[in-house]
């Protein structure tokens, strides 16, 4: 490495660390000895220098994408533009992609020409996947990044159109206009998925006075929101008022799912769950 990024394998000799100021990616493949190891040494070169390719065009990245997508270099922006410009509509920047999309980048460079079953890029939650014919992931699902608790699971095989999985909401390291505790989202790659999981959780909302805002500039000074009013307290809630947040963000999910942008979508909020999609998602706990 000689851009400072930062390589190991974790202590189970079998998972890839990578870190670089604000990503951190643990990797893993699956397949024969050779194929592994460098399948590892080529996540490793694509990782170096990734970090300054996109503080390059930082300020692009930062701007609300418009009907003409911008012209970027890298090609870990490229997949950030490319899944954002479809929300065009509404206040989205290329930012809402970039862990999806740092992940997309790093698992393609992982795979090729190799032989592998399995193979996952997990950039803190937002995750890429390889499947060969034949194999599945078992994905566990958590609502609550404080109290981190298994509510259920997405089973995804390789017949499924799904190569990319991700989290968002209030919480971790993102800003939310809504006040999804979590929305997972599953999508034909990591960068669709977490653009998806953004604004589904914005959506996930409703009108209440036990709901605090405020312009997000004010809460983190190199936010790509601007002056929009993004949550920072949720007090107790209704039930009548949870139900329609979930309702909101079911609504959202739906009609990105009928536009074939994401495969399923299940939202959490105060310990209730409610789900749009196929099979994939198993909920172990009362679902809308």
């Amino acid at each position: 490495m000689t851009s400072g990024a930062q390589v190991a394998m974790l202590a189970d000799g079998r998972r890839l660390h990578m870190h670089h100021g604000p990503i951190d990616l643990i990797v893993e493949a699956f397949g024969p000895t050779a194929e592994v190891v460098e399948a590892y040494r080529q996540a490793a070169r694509a990782f170096d220098g990734l970090l300054q390719r996109l503080v390059d065009e930082l300020d692009v990245l930062r701007t609300p994408i418009g009907d003409v997508p911008p012209f970027v270099g890298g090609p870990v922006a490229r997949r950030m533009v490319r899944s954002v410009h479809r929300h065009r509509a509404v206040y989205v920047t290329p930012m809402a992609a970039v862990a999806g999309a740092v992940a997309d980048e790093v698992l393609a460079a992982m795979i090729e020409g190799r032989v592998l079953d399995r193979a996952y890029v997990n950039d803190g939650g937002d995750i890429a996947i390889h499947l060969e014919s034949g194999h599945r992931f078992d994905v566990g699902l958590v609502s609550d990044v404080d109290a981190p608790a298994l509510y259920g699971a997405a089973a995804i095989n390789w017949a499924m159109p799904v190569r990319g999985i991700a989290t968002s909401g209030r919480g971790g390291r993102s800003l939310s206009l809504g006040i999804a505790d979590s929305v997972t989202v599953l999508a034909a790659d990591a960068a669709t998925a977490d653009v998806a999981a953004t604004l589904i959780a914005n959506a996930v909302d409703v009108d209440s006075a036990a709901i605090t805002r405020a312009p997000a500039r004010d809460v983190r000074e190199d936010t790509d929101l601007g002056d929009l009013p993004v949550v920072v307290d949720v007090g107790t809630l209704t039930d009548s008022e949870i139900d329609a947040a979930l309702a909101a963000g079911r609504m959202e999910a739906g009609r990105m799912r009928s536009a074939g942008l994401i495969e399923g979508a299940v939202m959490g909020l105060r310990g209730r769950f409610s789900a749009v999609g196929g099979p994939a998602v198993i909920e172990r706990r009362r679902a809308g």
